[in-house]
């Protein structure tokens, strides 16, 4: 079935309404006409089988048949990447790649060695949501991951809580430790160029472990990509 979202508050008594972007699509993109079967996720968790109703100019009518399991269900690891700002199209291809990893929400940071500062991500944020939102639709997930307001280093890093947490690096780093976090995790991705001294000191002053995987160098975005990827090996569903 073709798969569409609508927020939880467009849900009422069995019935839910399609905003005009999501009409547009249903109606002029893919043809579709009252009485046909359609998907609609909420953007929560939940998925459910409807079928269509009323199309208008602006909205569509559908009626709710019945709850369905989502084509990708949720990791029981909550995770979250604090991943510094990229420039251009390579931030979104962290974000889209981390929904269809399971990530459960990213914060944008700005660093010492940034390629894109926090008041100009800022304007990037709703692109940032757009990606995510598309990205959610094509790999089956039923929960839209959250992008957070791009924040500073240091406030997340105080903010961080040093047993679910782990810096990684691409230097003066150990193994990743078995035993972080219990189901939930956060995990630090650098810029390119590395960490700043400053910001390592600032991990360890925490507690919280720095990590550094092989000898292997990367592009700032494989390593958010392959960092996700193993986490949800280690301690998620990829498996």
């Amino acid at each position: 079935m073709r798969r569409f979202f609508a927020p939880l508050d467009s849900f009422t008594d069995g019935v839910v309404t399609l905003d005009a972007d999501e009409t547009r699509h249903l109606r002029d993109v893919l043809r579709l006409r009252p009485g046909d079967r359609v998907a609609v996720f909420d953007g929560a968790g939940g998925e459910f089988a409807c079928d269509i109703v009323k199309i208008e100019k602006r909205s569509a009518m559908l009626a709710v048949v019945k709850r369905l399991d989502p084509a990708s269900p949720e990791s029981p690891l909550d995770l979250t990447l604090a991943a510094a700002i990229l420039k251009h199209d390579r931030f979104d291809l962290v974000i889209q790649k981390a929904v269809e990893l399971g990530v459960s929400s990213l914060i944008p940071l700005d660093v010492i060695r940034f390629d894109v500062r926090g008041k100009d991500a800022a304007k990037r944020l709703s692109r940032w949501r757009r990606i995510t939102f598309e990205a959610t639709k094509q790999c089956g997930r039923a929960r839209l991951m959250e992008i957070a307001q791009p924040e500073s280093f240091t406030a997340v890093m105080n903010d961080a809580d040093p047993s679910a947490t782990v810096m990684f690096s691409e230097r003066d780093g150990g193994p990743l430790p078995s035993g972080i976090g219990k189901g939930k995790i956060t995990a630090f991705i650098g810029p390119v160029g590395g960490w700043d001294d400053s910001e390592l000191y600032a991990a360890r002053e925490r507690g919280i472990p720095i990590v550094t995987l092989g000898g292997r160098i990367v592009r700032a975005e494989t390593a958010a990509i392959s960092i996700a990827a193993i986490l949800q090996h280690r301690f998620g569903d990829l498996n």
